[in-house]
């Protein structure tokens, strides 16, 4: 029953995506891989972590549907490999999932089949096959088939008129072709396997800190100085700055606009690296036994100190990037920032977490992984074309229309809408006309494997 459903499994792959583009059928696929899945891991799905990977993995082949964007497809097959490692083994790390997971699905079939002999250093068979006898009970009747149809030709011309009329064009050797990769496969993925010793290593790595035979007391002091010396300028640099950065943000409201491209330009990606290097800095200091010191409490202060400036600093980002969406309109570029500001918040509050709890860099690694597959996640179910398009005409002061014809068809409808509402220019319009009609050119010509929600709405008007 198992082998008949990776069989039905690969007819389906075949069909939703030989000679198709994304669509729908990615998020069919989706529902065929839980299926094999679940049929062959049945266990594996009694735990809540299980349902909670399958569901986010659904959610991405979802918003393939609704939008078509990149992000939900990359989305998409992270979720998938995070699945398929969470199978192999649930406790691991999420970035052991996405190793496991990408390991199944290349080479899971020949892990579970072969082996390698540590002996000989050779890659034997774990099950012994006997391919003389596969070769005979597919070859031999087969020939003998061919020969006596070439006999009874000879013999029945009403026979042979019916064997010439057998027309066999219909059969696609390149779609059978993809029918086989579809069954390798769900074959690789049906049960998940392990990357060793990685998962190994992972599970048996804790997240917590304990204290070394090199434990010196002198040596911690003068390091724990050092320390001290060390955040304090950084303290008090930070604190300058953030007097001069928020009175600069006060005091020009209405900034032109040239100057303030330029001071933004030239300042984010400086104090996003700042805010990197701060991070390294301070898992640096608390590498060690330095966590286990008794007089270390003034460094911890100051650490915890320096990492609220930094957030505080990141706000300041994030108020200048707002500033500049204000003025320019949205762009990926952009939203980019403020996602990567997110992600620097929880890098420096799990910093934190860790030099309170002390615990080690796996946690830190453990914990940011995860946050940033969540974002992913999150980030993938948004329109951003939709709404980097709807802020720019409504919002923004000024924008870059080519911009926005440039970006991709999950715009378009709204696009047709400004013709309406807005007074726009005649080769704006031309342009919007033109990108309108090809999508929905393109709408009315896609297969049923390749509908999108898009196809829905162009239905109801």
């Amino acid at each position: 029953m198992k082998k008949l459903l990776l069989f039905i499994g690969a007819f389906l792959f075949s069909t939703l995506f030989y000679g198709k583009s994304i669509g729908l059928n990615l998020f069919l696929f989706s529902i065929i891989t839980l299926v094999v899945l679940v049929a062959n891991n049945r266990d594996h799905f009694k735990n809540k972590q299980t349902i909670l990977y399958s569901s986010l993995y659904l959610i991405t082949g979802l918003s393939v549907f609704f939008h078509d964007s990149l992000v939900a497809v990359i989305a998409n097959f992270v979720a998938f490999f995070t699945l398929i490692g969470l199978l192999s083994e649930h406790k691991s790390s999420i970035f052991i999932n996405w190793l496991n997971g990408l390991y199944t699905t290349i080479a899971g079939l020949f892990h579970r089949n072969f082996s390698i002999n540590e002996t000989t250093q050779k890659v034997e068979p774990k099950k012994d096959v006997d391919y003389l006898h596969l070769f005979k009970i597919i070859f031999i009747p087969a020939i003998i088939v061919i020969i006596f149809i070439a006999l009874y030709q000879n013999g029945n011309p009403l026979f042979s008129n019916i064997i010439d009329k057998i027309d066999l064009g219909f059969i696609n050797i390149q779609w059978l072709l993809f029918a086989g990769l579809g069954y390798y496969l769900f074959s690789n993925i049906h049960k998940p396997v392990e990357v060793e010793p990685a998962t190994s290593i992972d599970l048996k790595t804790g997240n917590s800190l304990s204290k070394t035979d090199s434990f010196s007391i002198p040596n911690l002091k003068k390091e724990n100085q050092l320390g001290v010396i060390l955040i304090s300028l950084l303290n008090a640099l930070i604190i300058l700055f953030l007097i001069t950065d928020i009175t600069f943000i006060v005091t020009n409201e209405e900034i032109r606009g040239s100057v303030f491209s330029e001071q933004v330009h030239s300042g984010i990606d400086a104090l996003i690296a700042s805010i990197v290097i701060a991070i390294i800095i301070l898992l640096y200091v608390f590498r060690g036994d330095i966590n286990f010191y008794k007089e270390n409490k003034t460094l911890k202060r100051l650490a915890f100190t320096w990492i609220i400036l930094n957030i505080i600093l990141i706000l300041s980002i994030a108020t200048k990037n707002g500033q500049y969406i204000y003025y320019f309109g949205l762009t990926y570029k952009r939203i980019g920032v403020l996602v990567y500001l997110t992600l620097a918040i929880t890098g420096l509050i799990t910093t934190l977490l860790k030099i309170d709890q002390v615990k080690n860099i796996w946690y830190l690694i453990r914990l940011n992984t995860k946050a940033a597959f969540i974002v992913l996640i999150i980030s993938s179910t948004v329109n951003w074309d939709y709404h980097i398009t709807n802020y720019n005409f409504n919002y923004a002061k000024s924008m870059d229309f080519k911009y926005l014809i440039n970006l991709s068809n999950n715009n378009t409808f709204l696009l047709k809408e400004q013709v309406i509402k807005k007074d726009l220019g005649k080769d704006s319009i031309r342009e919007i006309n033109k990108k309108y009609n090809k999508y929905v050119y393109e709408l009315r010509t896609n297969s049923w494997q390749e509908l999108q929600y898009d196809n829905l709405k162009l239905e109801i008007k």
